[in-house]
């Protein structure tokens, strides 16, 4: 039986990359062909670079000289601007590259070939990673593909493979090397960039979809995410040659664990899915909890994003909106009913106050006046006043509570100024009395009685 032959170790498989970059600029250095294809590359380089400095300014005016043209075209034109210079490199490259294939033997253009091909990859791979929204993946990404596509090059790829699958760690049965880790690397942020791409497509199809009511769809579009995402992190843990039914114990262990320790956390998470199920609370809802009075933003996993009338956005977490008092402004409609106490002298008629509150509260553009126009009653007969409650409808409580009722207390003040009515005020009259005789005469040590009088409001 023939004895396996040992594979080389990591400072042997080094050492091997070493002499071939060595021996690799060796003849580089050496006069020939070689050398005058890197004369070659070095010159299109330069005149790519003048070519930019050339036309860099008539291809920006034209640029902006399309004004009707979408915005993804004019995108693709500010792309087309950052690289003219590798564009105008990768043109130049074929060129010379097909002219001496056919004027001379073809070992003679093979580095010329090769600066082609790499220019073309770097070009394509950055109008293809603009795809990608996310700065950090978009990088990653990036710098994957152009390593990928500089090694396929230079013909380095099984070399560089095998040094970086010697480069493992191994823990019993479980041998996870540099090369599994990049591949599995490189597989997520392929599928991560995948799963966002669907996700947002998934997303505008179901927030164009007027059959679904906003929580129904908020619900669905979180669905997705969650199946895409666990789909690419199950695929991560697996590329990575980890045994998902030898984790299964040791999950619900940590489940376990990790329960106790995220009650809060899970709580929310459950809550946000009542929420959405019983669509109790929806994006737009005016709501009130506690000292917080805005509508619904956003519905997030976690929490509500609830915004104010002062421009503050409040994260209201889940569990509060279950367990809570909510006032919700517009649940099954949203008529909401608003209520102002005022007063007036006695001297004034009480049918002829109702009547031009009435009026002055219809004058008002936001309150309603069909189907339920304003009231005004008499609420009691104070001391100072004849009290009244005036009561009106409006149908657009996210436009803000406090404006509206400043509107109709402004339209009462000009009413009652019109009409002779007066808004009565407590008066109190205060008396000093000094009285030497009943304080026993003193010598300046006189005491102050005081009484005081209270009569009724102008």
């Amino acid at each position: 039986m023939d004895q396996e032959t040992p594979a080389p170790g990591l400072t042997e498989q080094i050492v091997a990359l070493l002499d071939q970059g060595r021996e690799l600029l060796q003849m580089f250095l050496t006069p020939g062909w070689r050398q005058n294809q890197i004369l070659i590359v070095l010159g299109l380089i330069a005149l790519a670079w003048l070519m930019r400095l050339l036309t860099e300014a008539r291809v920006q005016d034209w640029t902006r000289a399309r004004d009707g043209w979408p915005k993804y075209r004019l995108r693709m034109l500010v792309q087309v601007r950052q690289r003219l210079a590798l564009i105008y490199f990768v043109a130049g490259a074929w060129v010379v590259y097909a002219v001496m294939r056919q004027v001379t033997w073809p070992s003679r253009s093979y580095l010329i070939g090769i600066a082609a091909t790499l220019a073309t990859a770097w070009v394509v791979i950055a109008f293809l990673s603009r795809l990608v929204q996310n700065r950090t993946l978009r990088r990653l990404l990036t710098w994957g593909l152009w390593i990928y596509a500089t090694l396929y090059a230079l013909e380095l790829i099984d070399d560089v493979t095998a040094f970086l699958d010697s480069v493992a760690f191994r823990s019993g049965e479980l041998n996870i090397s540099l090369l599994a880790v990049l591949k599995a690397l490189l597989l997520v942020i392929t599928l991560l960039v995948l799963a966002r791409i669907t996700t947002q497509a998934a997303g505008r199809s179901l927030n164009r979809n007027e059959d679904m009511s906003p929580s129904m769809r908020v619900l669905a579009i979180k669905a997705v995410q969650v199946l895409m995402y666990g789909f690419v992190i199950i695929t991560g843990i697996r590329a990575l040659g980890f045994d998902l039914t030898g984790l299964a114990l040791l999950s619900g262990a940590v489940g376990v664990g990790i329960g106790f320790g995220l009650q809060k956390v899970v709580s929310n998470l459950v809550s946000g899915i009542i929420i959405l199920l019983d669509r109790s609370i929806k994006p737009g809802d005016v709501i009130s909890l506690g000292d917080t009075f805005g509508w619904i933003d956003s519905l997030g996993a976690r929490y509500v994003s609830v915004v104010t009338r002062d421009g503050k956005e409040y994260l209201i977490p889940n569990e509060d909106l279950i367990t809570s008092q909510v006032v919700n402004w517009s649940y099954t409609n949203k008529f909401v009913r608003l209520d102002i106490n005022f007063g007036t002298s006695y001297g004034d008629d009480p049918h002829e106050v109702r009547r031009v509150a009435v009026a002055a509260a219809r004058s008002v553009n936001r309150v309603l006046g069909h189907p339920t126009p304003p009231v005004c009653h008499i609420t009691g007969f104070g001391d100072s006043s004849v009290d009244y409650i005036l009561r009106f409808w409006i149908t657009d409580p996210s436009d803000g509570l406090t404006n509206i009722k400043g509107n109709v207390f402004l339209a009462l003040w000009d009413a009652f100024r019109e009409n002779g009515i007066s808004i009565p005020f407590p008066q109190r009259e205060v008396r000093h009395l000094n009285d030497p005789a009943r304080t026993g005469g003193g010598d300046g040590a006189d005491k102050a009685a005081g009484a005081e009088k209270t009569t009724g409001g102008a």
